[in-house]
Protein backbone atom coordinates (compact mmCIF):
# COMPACT_ATOMS: atom_id res chain seq x y z
CA UNK A 1 0.00 0.00 0.00
CA UNK A 2 2.74 2.55 -0.86
CA UNK A 3 2.75 5.08 -3.53
CA UNK A 4 4.73 8.19 -4.28
CA UNK A 5 8.90 7.53 -4.15
CA UNK A 6 9.54 6.28 -0.64
CA UNK A 7 7.62 3.28 0.02
CA UNK A 8 7.39 1.98 -3.94
CA UNK A 9 11.40 2.71 -3.67
CA UNK A 10 11.60 0.76 -0.52
CA UNK A 11 9.21 -2.52 -2.06
CA UNK A 12 11.38 -2.05 -5.10
CA UNK A 13 14.50 -2.91 -3.88
CA UNK A 14 12.88 -6.01 -1.88
CA UNK A 15 11.62 -7.03 -5.40
CA UNK A 16 15.15 -6.90 -6.27
CA UNK A 17 16.37 -9.02 -3.33
CA UNK A 18 13.06 -11.44 -4.86
CA UNK A 19 10.60 -10.87 -3.18
CA UNK A 20 7.14 -11.67 -4.47
CA UNK A 21 5.79 -7.80 -3.87
CA UNK A 22 2.24 -7.53 -4.73
CA UNK A 23 0.98 -3.15 -4.92
CA UNK A 24 -2.49 -2.49 -3.92
CA UNK A 25 -3.25 0.83 -5.87
CA UNK A 26 -6.37 2.78 -5.17
CA UNK A 27 -8.73 3.20 -8.44
CA UNK A 28 -7.40 6.88 -9.13
CA UNK A 29 -3.68 5.10 -9.19
CA UNK A 30 -0.26 5.98 -7.74
CA UNK A 31 0.13 10.12 -8.43
CA UNK A 32 3.87 9.47 -10.36
CA UNK A 33 2.13 7.02 -12.86
CA UNK A 34 0.85 10.63 -14.35
CA UNK A 35 4.42 12.87 -14.24
CA UNK A 36 6.53 12.40 -17.44
CA UNK A 37 7.96 11.64 -19.66
CA UNK A 38 6.07 8.36 -20.43
CA UNK A 39 5.60 6.20 -23.78
CA UNK A 40 2.36 4.97 -22.73
CA UNK A 41 -0.45 6.50 -20.51
CA UNK A 42 -0.21 6.97 -16.39
CA UNK A 43 3.22 5.27 -16.83
CA UNK A 44 5.69 7.95 -16.35
CA UNK A 45 9.13 7.53 -16.05
CA UNK A 46 9.45 7.54 -11.84
CA UNK A 47 6.60 5.20 -11.49
CA UNK A 48 8.53 3.04 -13.53
CA UNK A 49 11.63 2.98 -11.74
CA UNK A 50 9.99 2.75 -8.31
CA UNK A 51 7.93 -0.36 -8.95
CA UNK A 52 9.27 -2.67 -11.54
CA UNK A 53 9.25 -5.73 -10.60
CA UNK A 54 6.18 -6.11 -8.85
CA UNK A 55 2.45 -7.22 -9.07
CA UNK A 56 -0.27 -4.74 -8.98
CA UNK A 57 -4.20 -5.15 -7.77
CA UNK A 58 -6.26 -2.16 -7.67
CA UNK A 59 -8.50 -2.12 -4.60
CA UNK A 60 -10.45 0.89 -3.60
CA UNK A 61 -10.24 0.33 0.33
CA UNK A 62 -13.01 2.94 1.60
CA UNK A 63 -15.38 -0.18 0.19
CA UNK A 64 -15.81 -3.27 2.86
CA UNK A 65 -15.38 -5.93 0.46
CA UNK A 66 -12.48 -4.30 -0.96
CA UNK A 67 -11.14 -4.25 2.75
CA UNK A 68 -12.07 -7.98 3.43
CA UNK A 69 -9.84 -8.66 -0.06
CA UNK A 70 -6.94 -6.98 1.55
CA UNK A 71 -7.14 -8.74 4.51
CA UNK A 72 -7.33 -12.33 2.81
CA UNK A 73 -4.18 -11.25 0.65
CA UNK A 74 -2.76 -10.64 4.16
CA UNK A 75 -3.02 -13.52 5.47
CA UNK A 76 -0.87 -15.39 2.95
CA UNK A 77 2.18 -12.30 2.82
CA UNK A 78 4.96 -12.07 4.94
CA UNK A 79 4.95 -7.95 5.40
CA UNK A 80 2.92 -5.35 4.34
CA UNK A 81 3.59 -2.06 4.02
CA UNK A 82 2.39 1.00 3.82
CA UNK A 83 2.95 5.04 3.14
CA UNK A 84 -0.22 5.84 4.29
CA UNK A 85 -0.89 8.39 7.46
CA UNK A 86 -0.89 5.81 10.16
CA UNK A 87 -4.45 7.78 11.30
CA UNK A 88 -5.52 6.93 8.06
CA UNK A 89 -4.88 2.98 8.01
CA UNK A 90 -6.06 3.09 11.06
CA UNK A 91 -9.60 4.75 10.00
CA UNK A 92 -9.71 1.86 7.28
CA UNK A 93 -9.29 -0.68 9.89
CA UNK A 94 -5.91 -1.96 8.55
CA UNK A 95 -3.94 -1.10 11.71
CA UNK A 96 -1.37 -3.42 12.96
CA UNK A 97 -3.97 -5.36 15.36
CA UNK A 98 -6.38 -5.32 12.39
CA UNK A 99 -4.11 -7.33 10.29
CA UNK A 100 -2.50 -9.36 13.16
CA UNK A 101 -5.51 -10.70 13.80
CA UNK A 102 -6.04 -12.41 11.11
CA UNK A 103 -2.02 -13.19 10.46
CA UNK A 104 -0.11 -13.02 13.68
CA UNK A 105 3.25 -13.58 11.54
CA UNK A 106 2.98 -10.17 10.02
CA UNK A 107 5.22 -7.44 9.85
CA UNK A 108 3.33 -4.40 9.78
CA UNK A 109 5.64 -1.64 8.46
CA UNK A 110 4.32 2.36 8.28
CA UNK A 111 6.69 4.30 6.49
CA UNK A 112 5.05 8.04 7.65
CA UNK A 113 6.33 11.64 8.22
CA UNK A 114 6.84 11.75 12.05
CA UNK A 115 7.67 9.50 15.10
CA UNK A 116 4.16 8.11 16.40
CA UNK A 117 5.28 8.99 19.52
CA UNK A 118 5.67 12.41 19.30
CA UNK A 119 4.01 15.79 18.72
CA UNK A 120 3.81 16.02 14.91
CA UNK A 121 2.53 12.29 15.08
CA UNK A 122 -0.60 12.96 12.74
CA UNK A 123 1.16 15.11 10.64
CA UNK A 124 1.54 14.36 6.69
CA UNK A 125 4.87 15.27 5.28
CA UNK A 126 6.42 15.25 1.63
CA UNK A 127 10.45 15.00 0.75
CA UNK A 128 10.72 19.29 0.49
CA UNK A 129 9.04 19.84 3.79
CA UNK A 130 11.50 17.26 5.26
CA UNK A 131 14.45 18.34 3.73
CA UNK A 132 13.14 21.57 5.41
CA UNK A 133 12.95 20.13 8.46
CA UNK A 134 16.32 18.31 8.48
CA UNK A 135 18.49 21.67 7.63
CA UNK A 136 18.68 20.61 4.09
CA UNK A 137 18.03 24.12 2.72
CA UNK A 138 20.34 25.71 5.09
CA UNK A 139 23.15 23.52 4.36
CA UNK A 140 22.81 24.58 0.47
CA UNK A 141 22.97 27.74 1.64
CA UNK A 142 26.08 27.03 3.72
CA UNK A 143 27.63 25.87 0.64
CA UNK A 144 26.75 28.23 -2.41
CA UNK A 145 26.31 31.66 -0.26
CA UNK A 146 22.54 32.35 -1.67
CA UNK A 147 19.15 31.49 -1.19
CA UNK A 148 18.71 28.32 1.01
CA UNK A 149 17.68 25.51 -1.77
CA UNK A 150 16.71 21.58 -1.49
CA UNK A 151 18.62 19.01 -2.73
CA UNK A 152 17.67 18.05 -6.68
CA UNK A 153 16.58 15.17 -5.68
CA UNK A 154 14.11 12.87 -3.50
CA UNK A 155 16.25 12.50 -0.69
CA UNK A 156 13.95 12.21 2.30
CA UNK A 157 12.21 9.44 0.64
CA UNK A 158 15.12 7.57 -0.58
CA UNK A 159 16.69 7.79 2.96
CA UNK A 160 14.03 6.72 4.77
CA UNK A 161 13.08 4.14 1.90
CA UNK A 162 16.60 2.18 2.68
CA UNK A 163 16.01 2.44 6.09
CA UNK A 164 12.48 0.29 5.68
CA UNK A 165 14.12 -1.93 3.53
CA UNK A 166 16.58 -3.26 6.71
CA UNK A 167 13.76 -2.53 8.93
CA UNK A 168 12.21 -5.15 7.07
CA UNK A 169 14.50 -7.54 6.90
CA UNK A 170 15.55 -6.94 10.73
CA UNK A 171 12.07 -7.36 11.54
CA UNK A 172 12.02 -11.12 9.25
CA UNK A 173 15.13 -12.11 10.97
CA UNK A 174 13.48 -11.84 14.37
CA UNK A 175 10.63 -13.71 13.18
CA UNK A 176 12.60 -16.27 12.19
CA UNK A 177 14.21 -16.27 15.88
CA UNK A 178 11.08 -16.16 17.86
CA UNK A 179 8.17 -16.86 15.28
CA UNK A 180 6.37 -13.55 16.00
CA UNK A 181 5.45 -10.62 13.97
CA UNK A 182 5.43 -6.97 14.94
CA UNK A 183 4.60 -3.51 14.27
CA UNK A 184 7.57 -1.11 12.70
CA UNK A 185 7.26 2.44 12.50
CA UNK A 186 9.39 4.04 10.02
CA UNK A 187 9.41 7.50 10.01
CA UNK A 188 10.91 10.12 7.95
CA UNK A 189 12.09 13.16 10.03
CA UNK A 190 14.39 10.70 12.47
CA UNK A 191 15.54 9.17 9.61
CA UNK A 192 16.51 11.92 7.97
CA UNK A 193 17.82 13.54 10.79
CA UNK A 194 19.94 11.12 11.64
CA UNK A 195 21.23 10.97 8.10
CA UNK A 196 22.35 14.91 8.28
CA UNK A 197 23.45 15.27 11.84
CA UNK A 198 25.93 12.35 11.44
CA UNK A 199 27.65 14.77 9.38
CA UNK A 200 26.83 18.25 10.54
CA UNK A 201 25.92 18.12 14.30
CA UNK A 202 30.04 19.12 14.66
CA UNK A 203 30.25 21.51 17.52
CA UNK A 204 26.54 21.11 18.82
CA UNK A 205 27.64 17.46 19.72
CA UNK A 206 29.50 18.71 22.93
CA UNK A 207 28.14 19.55 26.35
CA UNK A 208 29.36 22.32 26.13
CA UNK A 209 28.81 22.85 22.80
CA UNK A 210 32.13 23.30 21.10
CA UNK A 211 30.79 25.44 18.20
CA UNK A 212 27.88 25.44 15.66
CA UNK A 213 26.78 22.64 13.61
CA UNK A 214 28.27 21.95 9.94
CA UNK A 215 31.02 19.99 8.91
CA UNK A 216 33.71 22.25 6.86
CA UNK A 217 34.93 19.93 4.60
CA UNK A 218 31.19 19.36 3.19
CA UNK A 219 30.83 23.23 3.24
CA UNK A 220 33.31 25.21 1.59
CA UNK A 221 32.48 26.66 -1.73
CA UNK A 222 35.56 25.30 -3.21
CA UNK A 223 34.76 21.58 -2.97
CA UNK A 224 33.09 20.59 -6.06
CA UNK A 225 34.51 19.59 -9.51
CA UNK A 226 37.71 21.57 -10.68
CA UNK A 227 37.94 23.81 -13.73
CA UNK A 228 40.29 22.76 -15.85
CA UNK A 229 41.53 24.24 -19.54
CA UNK A 230 38.92 21.91 -21.16
CA UNK A 231 36.59 21.49 -18.84
CA UNK A 232 36.05 19.68 -15.29
CA UNK A 233 37.65 17.22 -13.31
CA UNK A 234 36.44 15.40 -9.87
CA UNK A 235 39.40 15.01 -7.71
CA UNK A 236 39.34 14.36 -3.94
CA UNK A 237 42.89 14.32 -2.50
CA UNK A 238 42.39 13.22 1.44
CA UNK A 239 44.90 11.45 3.23
CA UNK A 240 48.39 11.81 3.58
CA UNK A 241 49.55 9.60 0.62
CA UNK A 242 47.11 11.41 -1.56
CA UNK A 243 48.76 14.47 -0.89
CA UNK A 244 52.48 13.29 -1.19
CA UNK A 245 51.36 11.91 -4.32
CA UNK A 246 49.68 15.12 -5.49
CA UNK A 247 52.63 17.01 -4.74
CA UNK A 248 55.23 14.99 -6.62
CA UNK A 249 52.50 15.06 -9.78
CA UNK A 250 52.84 18.23 -10.12
CA UNK A 251 56.42 18.82 -9.24
CA UNK A 252 55.92 20.93 -5.78
CA UNK A 253 56.86 18.35 -3.18
CA UNK A 254 58.27 20.68 -1.00
CA UNK A 255 54.86 21.96 -0.46
CA UNK A 256 53.58 18.91 2.32
CA UNK A 257 56.08 20.87 4.50
CA UNK A 258 53.82 24.25 4.51
CA UNK A 259 51.41 24.39 8.15
CA UNK A 260 48.53 23.56 6.14
CA UNK A 261 49.19 20.88 4.26
CA UNK A 262 51.42 19.27 6.56
CA UNK A 263 48.41 17.55 8.70
CA UNK A 264 45.20 15.97 8.27
CA UNK A 265 44.19 17.78 11.21
CA UNK A 266 45.88 21.01 10.06
CA UNK A 267 43.97 20.78 6.28
CA UNK A 268 40.48 20.20 8.16
CA UNK A 269 41.27 22.94 10.65
CA UNK A 270 42.20 25.09 6.94
CA UNK A 271 39.72 23.46 4.76
CA UNK A 272 38.45 25.90 2.68
CA UNK A 273 41.94 27.56 1.91
CA UNK A 274 43.29 24.20 0.87
CA UNK A 275 40.65 23.54 -1.26
CA UNK A 276 40.90 27.01 -2.58
CA UNK A 277 44.21 26.20 -3.75
CA UNK A 278 43.44 23.22 -5.30
CA UNK A 279 41.23 24.72 -7.67
CA UNK A 280 44.11 27.41 -8.67
CA UNK A 281 46.64 24.41 -9.14
CA UNK A 282 43.99 22.52 -11.27
CA UNK A 283 43.45 25.18 -13.06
Amino acid sequence: MTSVVMGPFATQILAGLGAEVIKVESPEGDNMRHVGPMRNPAMGHIFLQANQGKRSVVLDLKQGAAREALLRLAEGCDVLVSNVRPQAIARLGLAYEDVAARNPRIIHVSCCGFDQRGPYAARPAYDDLIQGATGVPWLAQQYGGGEPAYAPMTLGDRVTGLHAVYAVTAALYAREKTGKGQAVVVPMFEAMSQFILGDHMAGLSFEPQLGGPGYARLLTAHRRPYRTSDGHLCVLIYNDKHWHSFFNAIGQPERMAEPIFATHSQRALHIDAVYAEVSRLMA
